[in-house]
């Protein structure tokens, strides 16, 4: 908790205890499923929340924003980020019904009434939204597809609709495999810690949606 707290000042004590109970319930689970890799649960607020509200670096999400997280496994990094945009309603998507399982309780006990966990593969889904995220759950290439009528028209946020990735190594190469914009934010630019080093948010605007 002091990480979150280290970079983000100023959550209010809901968040704050929101936060601080996510740690135990995800180890709970993980006793009985493997929803994270052991090892990583020593590393658990660094390596999942942390690293998921790298996004909220990079934008802060307005009230009433749409937000979908597809392959989102045991909640990451719709969980985090529900609880830091509270206004924001987030639907997580995952293909893995024992990981929604998950997600939908911890969803329950934290009371998260923005997030809606359903399992459901991405391109299935007919609703639109103003953001799609994902982390680490397959090349830019093998995403587009299943994104490609998921957002709205009408942007309010401060970024462009479109699509935020949590990428880590060289992201260039594969995103240049097509022919988008895209910005990378770097998060050892916000995050000292050493694991951010190879990290990133890549950002790409839905100029498709025009």
């Amino acid at each position: 908790m002091d990480l979150i707290l280290k970079y983000f000042p100023d959550l209010t004590e809901s968040q704050k205890e929101k936060f601080a109970k996510l740690g135990p319930l995800y180890a709970d689970w993980n006793e009985k499923i493997n929803v994270i890799s052991r090892k990583d649960m020593e590393h658990f607020y660094e390596k999942h929340v942390l690293h998921s509200l790298g996004i909220a670096k990079v934008i802060q999400f307005e009230p009433g924003t749409k937000v979908l997280d597809i392959g989102t496994g045991g909640g990451f990094p719709g969980i985090p980020l529900a609880i830091m945009f509270p206004e924001t309603h987030f639907h997580l998507v995952d293909s893995i019904g024992k990981k929604i399982n998950v997600v939908k309780d911890i969803a329950k006990q934290l009371k998260l009434s923005n997030v809606e966990a359903q399992q459901v593969r991405a391109e299935d889904l007919v609703r639109k939204y103003d953001f799609v995220l994902s982390r680490a759950v397959s090349r830019f290439a093998n995403i587009l597809p299943w994104v490609k009528n998921k957002f709205k028209k009408e942007d309010f946020n401060e970024l462009q609709n479109g699509l935020l990735l949590l990428k880590g190594g060289d992201v260039d190469e594969e995103m240049e495999e097509r022919e988008v914009s895209y910005v990378t934010y770097h998060l050892d630019d916000y995050f000292k810690e050493e694991f951010f080093e190879t990290k990133k948010v890549v950002y790409v605007p839905w100029e498709g949606k025009r």
